[in-house]
């Protein structure tokens, strides 16, 4: 068995499993890194799967859809530029997060989060993707000094494949966020075999829950909101 084999071993059984067809792979080596970025295809169509195997043999994953990973292709270029205006590391002047620079990117009920921070070993890229259904994020660490590499690899894959998704969510409504208080509310609307549905999430600072509605409930969810409000506003008109 090959390295490349062996180091995606689970990742290729798990594709069987679920029908999906390799159509092209890029290994890259940055510093004690290794990075392959696979386009892969199923029935909703094309996109790309990242994996990261650290030193230790540790693996760590993510799923882009093609337009998605254009948009990451286009953020990675804004980051490298970012970090090479920086000066030499300055401990007194770091955040108190060690965030330099941070990005979000939305996805049908996917939510990427994008940071360019620092700490006591270097500078580094870390892309975290929120899993659909709650739980743990994944994410990977890119060096900073490989994000460039990074990039032209991911563009080499896109010019090749494009930036179509050809999934069967392409007509849904774009995802939506809410602040109140110290609290975000995200809004993402999704489809599975069940039909489609609207993910209501909150997020503090460690804390995260969700919501799913069925799209058959919207109507009734929002009448629901819309007679509180108006109980709220009689309530307040009567306390003036």
């Amino acid at each position: 068995m090959s390295d490349r084999e062996s180091c995606d071993e689970q990742a290729q059984g798990q594709a069987t499993a679920s029908s999906e067809q390799e159509l092209a792979s890029k290994t890259l080596q940055i510093q004690s890194k290794r990075f392959y970025l696979d386009v892969k295809q199923n029935r909703r169509g094309r996109f790309i799967k990242i994996a990261e195997v650290g030193s230790g043999g540790k693996k760590s994953r993510l799923l882009l859809a093609m337009s998605t990973a254009r948009e990451f292709r286009d953020h990675l270029t804004d980051f490298s530029e970012h970090y090479l205006s920086l000066g030499p590391p300055c401990p007194e002047t770091l955040p108190e997060d060690g965030k330099l620079k941070s990005e979000t990117m939305a996805k049908d009920n996917r939510r990427y989060y994008l940071d360019l921070k620092e700490n006591q070993r270097g500078r580094f890229l870390r892309v975290s993707q929120t899993i659909p259904r709650g739980g743990p994020r994944s994410q990977i660490a890119i060096p900073a000094q490989g994000m460039i590499e990074f990039r032209d690899a991911l563009t080499d894959l896109l010019d090749e494949f494009g930036t179509d998704d050809h999934d069967e969510q392409g007509n849904l409504p774009e995802a939506r966020s809410l602040r109140a208080e110290n609290k975000m509310f995200y809004f993402d609307v999704g489809q599975n075999r069940r039909g489609v549905f609207m993910r209501i999430s909150e997020v503090r600072s460690n804390y995260r829950t969700a919501i799913t509605i069925p799209e058959k409930g919207w109507s009734r969810f929002r009448d629901i909101i819309c007679d509180y409000c108006d109980k709220s506003e009689i309530g307040e008109g009567e306390g003036n």
